[in-house]
């Protein structure tokens, strides 16, 4: 079974056997050592001042940056599930917000941002999404983020990018806290969680709160290779092995213009089978579908074809359908599936196979290799 939903995404042979290697104990040298190892890889690859890891899903993260930044009013941007997520983590905190919300294919606007937050003086944080997954959306991130710092520096913009990072590259230049997790392009079981944090995060953050939730202690700590409470070792080791195949590869800028190609690449081949991409602006970790006939088709894939794609939530249930993009995928496999996609339109009676999507994509995908 080809395992092509949007995370949680396959694991590689190789980073198996690096976590299936003699468990460590957390306080040790030799588990320093590791933790080292992937907090200069982490640093590196999200370009921040400081980078910690959390023994949690991403959405603790999401609630750490919240806890920790967001003092007195945060806006949050909900175009999808993710955006709607913390809203209600402030709401549990007791946190004030607004909220601007859109349609789940709709970007959020810098118009609406920027009127946003001159009315509401009080905000001190933006919550966003880069890729909101709920549809495959693309926020405009980075240029939300240059718009929030002109208007007042001292706002913590707080960005998701769990369907975001070892995707594309981001620009963090105006972002204070860039979280996200184990589960997607870096290809390892869920539990781990990552944020990056400037260097005004880190000086917002002080002393820190909550408990477990507290990122002073965990940059503290995390300095001197370290945990405050008990580290994910076996997926820290993992993440190693990862960013070691990662390298084999040709290193991260070639994993981004492999993913690049092979959404745009999957994108074409199902327009030109009639299929419609449904974001306006469409993240590159996943293709997302809308189409009536969506259940169905995911139904023909996993049982007949070997594929394992994603469908939708709440009122897109039944209405569009996910491919994932992240991670080390090889082209031959995203050929099946859009093949695979084609098939099952024809047993659907749609339209006669003729083997379109495959070539389409392999036309797109290798043009630049012809």
């Amino acid at each position: 079974m080809l395992l092509f939903t949007p995370g949680p995404t396959p694991v590689l042979e190789s980073v198996r056997q690096a976590m299936a290697t003699v468990t460590l104990h957390h306080r040790t040298p030799e588990f320093e050592a590791i933790f080292e190892k992937a907090r200069e890889n982490l640093i590196s690859m999200m370009g921040m001042e400081e980078c910690i890891m959390l023994a949690s899903s991403g959405t603790g993260a999401m609630q750490a940056c919240m806890i920790n930044l967001a003092n007195s009013k945060v806006l949050t941007i909900n175009s999808g599930k993710f955006g709607e997520r913390f809203g209600k983590i402030a709401d549990a905190m007791c946190i004030p917000k607004v909220e601007l919300k859109y349609e789940w294919n709709t970007p959020a606007s810098i118009a609406d941002v920027e009127a946003t937050l001159m009315a509401n003086p009080d905000i001190d944080a933006i919550c966003i999404q880069i890729c909101e997954s709920a549809g495959g959306l693309r926020h405009p991130v980075e240029e939300i983020a240059a718009r929030v710092k002109e208007i007042n520096p001292s706002i913590m913009v707080i960005a998701d990018g769990i369907t975001a990072v070892a995707v594309e590259p981001i620009d963090v230049s105006n972002i204070d806290a860039l979280v996200t997790g184990s589960q997607k392009a870096l290809m390892l079981p869920p539990g781990l969680a990552m944020i990056g944090l400037s260097s005004h995060a880190i000086e917002k953050i002080g002393n820190g709160k909550d408990y477990y939730f507290n990122l002073a202690t965990e940059i503290k700590n995390q300095k001197k290779n370290t945990t405050a409470w008990t580290a994910a070792t076996t997926l820290i080791a993992g993440l190693n092995a990862m960013f070691d195949e990662i390298e084999k590869e040709g290193g991260l800028d070639a994993l981004y213009e492999n993913t690049k190609k092979r959404a745009n690449a999957t994108s074409v081949a199902l327009r030109a089978i009639g299929l419609e991409i449904y974001p306006t602006t469409p993240a590159m970790s996943m293709s997302t579908v809308y189409d009536d006939e969506s259940e169905a088709i995911r139904k023909l894939l996993k049982n007949e074809y070997g594929v394992n794609i994603a469908g939708g939530q709440d009122h897109l249930k039944g209405k569009i359908f996910r491919i994932n993009q992240m991670g080390l995928i090889p082209a031959y496999e995203s050929v099946w599936v859009v093949n695979a996609v084609e098939l099952a339109l024809d047993k659907l009676g749609r339209r006669a196979f003729d083997g379109t999507a495959s070539k389409v994509f392999s036309e797109v995908y290798f043009k630049s290799e012809i």
